[in-house]
């Protein structure tokens, strides 16, 4: 792994996780915040897309897609667990 996949992942987890964070409302995370949930949300929606033998194709915008995806799961876990 080298510097340039570090920077790509920060991209693509600051994306998924600032979108995530403007479609998930109740739950206010901040950039950093957005970025570690999208990397979070990356390895949740890749794990989740496995499971249930589902593909959105290759590329950058599919990560971000799968990304979003989990960042919003994420965010919905944590909206749920600050309510009890």
């Amino acid at each position: 792994m080298d510097i340039n996949q570090v920077v790509i992942w920060i991209v693509i987890g600051g994306i998924a996780g600032l979108l995530a964070d403007a479609v998930v409302k109740g739950v206010r995370i901040g950039l950093v915040g957005a970025i570690v949930v999208g990397i979070l949300g990356a390895v949740i929606g890749g794990w989740l897309m496995d499971l249930l033998g589902l593909s959105i194709g290759g590329g950058v915008l599919s990560d971000i897609i799968v990304a979003f995806i989990g960042a919003c799961l994420l965010l919905l876990v944590l909206r749920a667990l600050k309510r009890i």
